[in-house]
């Protein structure tokens, strides 16, 4: 079929002189109809919207004979009343009872969480009320106290939850119970901004219009008993799990009568009947809503003591009579009279929203030991309001000792931080939302009214707003840091380091836009530090002027990186030199790079600019061992890159320097006790570095211009070799070879000063003696026999 282009249709537009078209002028008259006179005209218009019955009758024709614009008008009149066709609009159904499941058994992955939103819905309903009332004063004649209240039978397995809010008409009931994900509160609120008291404060919880449904989760039937100011009758609604009708009747037993607001009774399930026990509501009620603006009352067990009297034993009183005692005194015992009342579960007023200068750190201290279970008081608190693009309240802790070990720093999901909307906790289970990893072990509690959650209110959904807040989390939690760090008592910050410290050296590698507020936390012992550590602000306040790096040196321990050769030079010219010692802390080094304009260098890599050269001096001295160092390379082969003089050496002959590029020698032990398969890619150049003012190397040196091929100096290379791997933080290739030839050297040593001409004959100065090899004699037996 040919069809008009968009572009051919809009040339057709653009002229009107076209637009109609006598078909008899493009077709023969022995296409017409059968039955219609040749006089007839058939009028096509390629723009009709609506249907032609000539067009609709139009027979084929030949293609071979006739003009093929003809053929274009009535293909596109054709698809053009195709496209153009009214069609039929239809609403999308559902299958209650199958949306109902899925609302009930998939929206929500803890079944606790039920209790949390009925009360939640009873606490909006309260909020009406009193919003309301404020112009209907009428409204709170029947019933002036506003509070819920939860009275369970855990032998029947029934949950009652009462409020005194607004209640429900029968028509309210059929558009809130009886429609799936509609919100009254969601209605209510959009009446708010759509009035005059757009901007009137309100504690509203309610959202998405399913939260009444989480009664499903453990109830197989619910009855919603339920009287509205606004009307005379009280309605009752039933309904049941797995279901897709209910009931609205009226209520008629005077008995079930409320004066106001509504009643709400689970009948749950056979399973379920362990959420009925009063403390587990009373738990339930703590965890979930315990700064509900409104007082929640449970049906508590309580027992008082008092004392009864006790019946005399027969025997006993015939006794008493018997000896003549007037006077008795009767016997008594201490029994507890057990009742049955309510008790006041929730504190309307949380702590965070409280005035910061009316809160005494006694006040904060409680707090966080009765929320986290903590014994110990926090090292520091922050209690903040944050206002403008987000609006949220918190209250922030730096515990005194890490809760499960100074190593469990691999989880991010930790339990340390709990969010509340609109005073409601939502959660406490994050993996990075609020806190990154390495600030996890930070403790407190979030505010917001408006957060964006899922439908559940489980899952912190990720947002713009969410990454705001989280940026300033983390900037408080820093400020507390520094907080104290920069106190007047030292210890309380190395107490935290000891607890914290390789938390933050991980931030150091996982978050690069806060390297500028980690840096100046870090600790570390030095050269120049006896048994304190230093801040990287100390150092750069002790160097001297010169000096244009910040120099380190990664060890095992503090007493090895003392002992390096790698130190000597900087000693000498009282550098400061920082000590590594954890395994974190290069790799940290390497993500941080510098701090104040100031490189961090490691003195153990190759090409160390300690700023004293004297170009005229260094020349003179590599001319004059260049042969030795070409001598000493040609002998070590593979096994080092290069032989070079050494500029930071002072007491030893040798070092073995790491290449710029690759691992260092404490890096390269590390990653060799990693099960991370071979990395020999990652291990560095070794550079030979040899101090020409040694004894040793000068001994060298003149053997290389007498005998280069002496076997004893030859010997003495692959010596310094190996002992500069283990001084320079290497791992030997062989230690039973690098053994034996300390073994040799020793020997050689002993007998030229203690042993005798004849044990130096008897013990010849090799690795190991090899017997010499004896020919047996075979002898005649009876040449034996004559000898004897």
């Amino acid at each position: 079929m040919h069809r008009l282009s968009r572009r051919s249709v809009s040339a057709i537009l653009r002229s009107a002189a076209t637009r109609y078209r006598p078909l008899s002028s493009s077709f023969p008259g022995d296409h017409l109809l059968s039955g219609e006179s040749d006089t007839t005209k058939r009028w096509c218009s390629v723009l009709t919207a609506g249907s032609s019955k000539s067009i609709g009758a139009t027979v084929p024709f030949n293609l071979k004979n006739e003009p093929v614009l003809g053929c274009r008008h009535e293909s596109t009149a054709a698809a053009s009343d195709a496209s153009t066709t009214p069609a039929d609009k239809y609403e999308y159904q559902a299958e209650v009872s199958r949306l109902m499941d899925l609302i009930v058994n998939s929206l929500y992955s803890n079944k606790e969480v039920f209790l949390r939103e009925l009360i939640s819905n009873a606490s909006d309903a309260l909020d009406k009320l009193r919003f309301l009332s404020v112009t209907e004063p009428q409204l709170m004649q029947t019933a002036a106290d506003l509070d819920i209240r939860i009275q369970t039978d855990k032998d029947s397995g029934i949950i009652t939850i009462t409020d005194t809010g607004i209640g429900m008409t029968r028509q309210e009931i059929v558009d809130c119970l009886g429609t799936i994900a509609q919100s009254g509160t969601a209605k209510f609120l959009k009446a708010l901004k759509d009035s005059k008291d757009a901007g009137a404060d309100s504690n509203l919880i309610g959202q998405f219009g399913v939260g009444f449904y989480s009664s499903f989760l453990v109830a197989e039937r619910v009855e919603v008993s339920t009287k509205s100011p606004k009307s005379d009758k009280q309605y009752v609604w039933e309904g049941e799990a797995n279901s897709s009708s209910y009931t609205i009747r009226e209520e008629t037993d005077p008995a079930k009568l409320i004066p106001r607001g509504t009643r709400l009774t689970l009948y749950l399930k056979h399973d379920d009947k362990g959420f009925a026990h009063p403390e587990r509501v009373q738990k339930l009620v703590k965890n979930y809503s315990q700064f509900v603006s409104f007082p929640i009352y449970t049906w508590q067990e309580k027992g008082y003591s008092k004392e009864v009297e006790v019946d005399e034993d027969p025997a006993e009183a015939n006794k008493d009579e018997q000896d003549g005692k007037t006077e008795k005194k009767k016997k008594t015992k201490t029994v507890v009279e057990r009742y049955w009342d309510w008790e006041l579960t929730n504190e309307t007023q949380p702590i965070w929203l409280r005035n910061p200068k009316e809160v005494t750190k006694e006040d904060y201290n409680d707090f966080y030991k009765n929320t986290f279970n903590e014994y110990l008081d926090p090292l520091a608190s922050s209690h903040f309001t944050t206002e403008g693009e987000v609006e949220f309240r918190s209250i922030l802790y730096v515990p005194s000792i890490a809760a499960t070990g100074k190593d469990d720093i691999v989880n991010p999901k930790t339990k340390n931080i709990r969010l509340y909307v609109k005073r409601i906790f939502i959660s406490d289970d994050f993996d990075g939302e609020l806190f990154p990893r390495y600030l996890s072990f930070i403790k407190g509690v979030v505010d917001s009214n408006d957060l964006p959650l899922n439908v559940s209110r489980e899952i912190l959904q990720e947002s713009r707003i969410v990454r705001i807040m989280k940026k300033r989390l983390v900037r408080k939690a820093f400020d507390m840091i520094l907080g104290i760090s920069l106190s007047e008592d030292r210890d309380d910050y190395m107490r935290f380091w000891d607890n914290f410290g390789k938390h933050l050296k991980i931030g150091c590698i996982e978050d690069h836009e806060n390297h500028k507020r980690i840096a100046p936390l870090l600790r570390f012992f030095s050269s120049q530090s006896d048994e304190d550590m230093i801040s990287l602000d100390e150092y750069v306040e002790n160097i001297k002027p010169e000096q244009k790096d910040i120099y380190f040196i990664a060890a095992d321990s503090v007493a090895s990186a003392r002992s390096t050769p790698f130190l000597e030079k900087l000693v000498e010219m009282d550098i400061e030199v920082l000590f590594l010692v954890d395994p974190i802390d290069e790799v940290a080094f390497q993500h941080l790079k510098s701090y104040k304009d100031k490189n961090f260098v490691d003195i153990s890599k190759e090409d160390l600019d300690l700023g004293d050269k004297d170009e005229e001096k260094e020349k003179e001295i590599k001319q004059e061992f260049s042969q030795t160092c070409d001598w000493i390379k040609k002998h070590l082969g593979d096994r080092v890159a290069s032989v070079q003089v050494s500029n930071r050496l002072s007491a030893s002959p040798c070092v073995l320097a790491s290449g710029k590029f690759g691992w260092s020698a404490n890096m390269e032990r590390l990653m060799k006790a990693q099960t991370v398969g071979s990395l020999e890619y990652m291990r560095s150049r070794k550079v030979f570095e040899i101090n020409p003012e040694h004894q040793i190397i000068k001994s060298l040196s003149a053997a290389c211009k007498s005998n280069p091929n002496d076997e004893e100096a030859l010997r003495a290379i692959d010596l310094l070799y190996d002992t500069a791997l283990i001084s320079s933080g290497f791992t030997p290739e062989s230690p039973a070879q690098l053994g034996g030839k300390i073994y040799e050297m020793m020997n050689a040593a002993l007998l030229g000063k203690w042993g005798s001409s004849a044990d130096a004959s008897q013990h010849p100065t090799t690795a190991t003696s090899i017997p010499e090899t004896v020919e047996a004699e075979v002898v005649d037996p009876a040449e034996a026999g004559g000898q004897k």
